[in-house]
């Protein structure tokens, strides 16, 4: 068995105290994971309210999402971490969370949602300054996660070399990563203020 090194489960476990403050991990929503090698990951288990994650919390899959302790369940949408770091090799982090500004703004959008001119932009690789814009893929929810991931990686492949490091599924939430755990926080962190600030600006109109 893969052990989980202590560093990387006290990552994980902070950005579960992290979110959960924010109200961007109610219930047992969301689920977090982070490189361990080139072919192995650890993630959050099945059913545990990332609020109050413990080492037990963890566990450790392939990129194929095979759990090596076959008694343990990993979340059911491990499959999207899967792809992320099978897609962006570089990739060390992902967070995956479900804000009132995601789940409102995917549900409303089109097949992407285009945010620009926002100072936090410059948390997006390539966006040196707020005069620019990012175009964030939406992507149906979908039970089938496979299938989903497919049709995640046709839209990658229409967006260049360098789609955004993260993404929507309408009515349920979103998906960030970066090459490490303080990196995918304050990606995410970035992601939802600017969520935020379009939702009260919508509302507002």
């Amino acid at each position: 068995m893969t052990p989980i090194p202590a560093a990387i489960a006290e990552a994980l476990i902070a950005a579960g105290h992290r979110l959960d403050a924010r109200g961007w991990v109610p219930a047992t929503a969301g689920n977090f994971s982070m490189r361990l090698g080139p072919d192995r990951i650890a993630v959050t288990r099945s059913g545990y309210h990332k609020g109050f994650l413990k080492p037990e919390s963890l566990m450790v899959v392939d990129l194929a999402g095979q759990p090596e302790n076959p008694a343990l369940r990993p979340s059911a949408e491990t499959g999207l971490h899967c792809g992320v770091y099978r897609r962006f090799p570089g990739t060390g982090a992902v967070l995956h969370g479900h804000s009132i500004a995601n789940t409102v703004l995917s549900r409303a959008a089109g097949p992407s949602l285009t945010l620009a001119g926002y100072e936090l932009l410059k948390a997006f690789p390539g966006l040196p300054t707020h005069d620019a814009s990012a175009e964030i893929p939406v992507v149906d929810n979908d039970q089938d996660i496979a299938r989903m991931q497919a049709g995640l990686e046709a839209r990658w492949d229409g967006m260049g070399a360098s789609p955004p490091p993260g993404y929507l599924i309408r009515g349920h939430g979103s998906y960030i990563w970066a090459a490490d755990m303080p990196g995918a926080l304050a990606r995410f962190e970035a992601l939802e203020f600017m969520l935020e600030c379009e939702l009260a600006t919508r509302r507002s109109a």
